[in-house]
């Protein structure tokens, strides 16, 4: 449990208090928490391609499970390279000079 500046354990109030006054004072209607700011957190991150591991970490994760569940259908090449580190496995040889498949009116990314 997180510890306030004298050292004791940050309760309840002493985060949901502080952050629905500003909430209130910014006019955000319904006041954001702790939790929605941490899920936007990693959600974020794995929309810009940072890999699971590092978002686990920054959540506190013990392993990957919980954060490839929730967030890795954010991430644009999570399967993909999903995939691409399993070809040696399989015997596969990835060819850079593929393109890849777009449908009509997207962009690669």
């Amino acid at each position: 449990m997180p510890l306030k500046r004298g050292r004791e354990p940050w309760g309840k109030s002493h985060q949901f208090r502080p952050l629905r006054e500003a909430c209130a004072a910014a006019k955000i209607a319904p006041a954001v928490s702790f939790h929605i700011l941490r899920h936007t957190h990693a959600s974020r991150l794995a929309m810009k391609g940072v890999p699971m591991g590092v978002i686990a970490a920054q959540l506190g994760h013990a392993d990957l499970k919980m954060t490839t569940k929730h967030y890795a259908h954010l991430s644009p090449s999570y399967v993909a390279d999903t995939f691409r580190a399993a070809f040696a496995l399989l015997g596969i040889a990835f060819d850079e000079k593929v393109a890849v498949f777009t449908p009509a009116g997207t962009v690669a990314a």
